[in-house]
């Protein structure tokens, strides 16, 4: 048995997802755990250099986490033969220009979505990647939640039997900057800066319908922009014009109908802050972040339609939830691992590659494009 160690550049993880969920949460933990077994009994010791501009808050971000290796020249990281993987975590905008500097310098190539601001540009990495033989990877947590795993068994199961509908709400109050400070950047709500929560969350919406549901085959899209001024970080007001709130609905191979609403202007009164429920002809599912119900054919209630009365029945007593059977660890964490062992070479058939993300790309253009011209927008296959 021995320690194979795989050295990672790891770019933009200051920011918040970056620093929490994949250095903190991921990397660091994946290394105070001894690193990733493989089959052959050796194991994968990640080995991160953490880039960014300011020093002395990679300096205090590398102790508190045991990391070893800091830089502010990315350029330098790039050309050391010692690292050979590049993660980016920054800006979309610069994302794909990172992404094409790293695949010439003959790094593999891990990142979060959106891949690009434009699918031409997402396609063209792709096909970079593939032209240039390097392993490549997009982050799609949302597969590895917890909820969602159960989802996917009580599918596979054949418990719903054939699906007829998916209906998806996402989202939470975001606070204006005004009364309470606003939990998420003021570049989210910039166009001019990549902001918009179609570009954002309907590059997951693709991986989650694509793998638990049907293809997306088209796309109809409403965006808004519910409120228009915002407090930036500064304290002072600027234009919200990207859009914080999409309204979709999906056709999907097989003849399923998703729709599903994306806000961050919305107030929570559902499960969590994420639900999916799934309406099939044996049965019906709903999940959120880490739990799952269903309700079978047979224990389905019959409602009677009597405004006049007040409605007798408990309709969340008929629902059993699914019990967790299994550890689930940190989604990012548990796809951190299994791209270290295609890296290692024991994934040869890693799924959620950069065409993968290309495709997430792809319907949220699609949606901007319906938004714009109001209709619908077909999905043509995709190649790199």
């Amino acid at each position: 048995m021995a320690e194979r160690r795989i050295g990672l550049i790891m770019n933009g993880v200051t920011g918040r997802m970056g620093m929490n969920q994949h250095l903190i949460r991921s990397i660091a933990a994946i290394r105070a755990d001894g690193g990733v077994k493989l089959a052959n009994g050796d194991t994968i010791m990640p080995d991160p250099v953490i880039v960014g501009r300011n020093r002395a808050k990679l300096e205090a971000l590398a102790k508190a986490h045991g990391i070893s290796r800091v830089s502010t020249d990315l350029d330098a990281c790039l050309a050391d033969p010692k690292d050979e993987v590049f993660f980016d975590a920054a800006t979309t905008q610069m994302r794909a220009g990172l992404l094409t500097k790293a695949i010439n310098a003959g790094k593999h190539i891990y990142c979060e979505k959106p891949t690009a601001d434009t699918l031409a540009d997402a396609l063209a990495v792709a096909k970079l990647a593939k032209d240039k033989g390097v392993k490549n990877g997009v982050v799609q947590d949302k597969l590895f939640l917890p909820g969602l795993r159960k989802l996917k068994m009580v599918i596979d199961s054949g418990f719903l039997g054939r699906i007829c509908s998916v209906k998806g709400e996402f989202g939470y109050w975001v606070f204006e900057g005004d009364l309470q400070p606003a939990q998420r950047p003021s570049w989210n709500y910039k166009k001019a800066e990549g902001g918009g929560i179609i570009l954002d969350m309907l590059c997951h919406w693709r991986y989650v319908l694509d793998n638990l549901f049907g293809n997306v085959e088209s796309v109809s899209c409403l965006g808004a922009v519910h409120i228009p001024e915002r407090i930036g970080e500064d304290g002072k007001p600027y234009k919200a014009d990207a859009d914080d709130a999409a309204y979709a609905t999906f056709q999907l191979e097989g003849g399923a109908i998703a729709h599903i609403n994306s806000s961050w202007v919305t107030r929570v009164r559902r499960d969590d802050l994420v639900t999916f429920q799934v309406d099939g002809t044996h049965g019906s599912a709903i999940c959120g972040l880490h739990k799952c119900w269903t309700q079978s054919r047979v224990a389905t209630p019959k409602p009677v339609w009597n405004p006049d009365q007040p409605q007798t029945i408990d309709f969340f007593a008929g629902w059993q939830e699914v019990p967790t059977t299994q550890d689930f660890p940190n989604g990012f964490r548990v796809q951190w691992e299994e791209f270290l062992k295609h890296v290692a070479g024991e994934r040869p058939d890693y799924p959620w590659n950069l065409l993968a993300g290309a495709k997430g790309v792809q319907l949220a253009e699609a949606g901007l494009k319906s938004w714009a011209e109001r209709r619908w927008i077909d999905l043509p296959k995709l190649e790199a």
